[in-house]
């Protein structure tokens, strides 16, 4: 466990207002990992009384900024893919795991699990990201 990655989190989580709005919670913190939870709501529902493919991208894509930030150089996605493998539901607890695959110097490749309280996959999605200079806290 990085206390570096503790720290450069919880400095981006200060700011991060769509994963408090969401109740999107960090749960694990390492250099290129983040495990971040968030509880479907009824208001993140869609006609199908399924999750919202945008609420499932949401907590992929949050897990993937906290692991590509966990270094403390600022980094942004570029692009990324999402595969929804099975729905998600009101009430469902849904795990997001990010895990680093290649980072160099100024971009980064991030794999993205979601999975519910059973521990299916619900969601894929890998993401690239681009650093862009600085750092999350501020500090040289």
């Amino acid at each position: 466990m990085s206390h570096n990655a503790w720290r450069n989190a919880r400095a981006m989580y200060e700011n991060d207002a769509c994963a408090q709005a969401y109740g999107i919670d960090i749960i694990e913190m390492d250099e290129g990992v983040a495990v971040l939870t968030m509880t479907v709501t009824p208001q993140m529902l869609n006609g199908h009384k399924s999750c919202h493919g945008g609420q499932l991208f949401t907590l992929a894509d949050t897990a993937f900024a906290y692991a590509c930030n966990s270094q403390g150089l600022a980094a942004v996605a570029s692009g990324c893919t999402i595969d929804f493998v099975r729905p998600a539901f009101a009430q469902d607890k849904l795990t997001a795991t990010a895990q680093v695959r290649h980072q160099g110097k100024q971009t980064g490749v991030y794999d993205i699990e979601i999975v519910n309280q059973e521990h299916k996959t619900v969601a894929l999605f890998r993401g690239k990201s681009h650093r862009i200079g600085g750092t999350i806290t501020g500090e040289a």
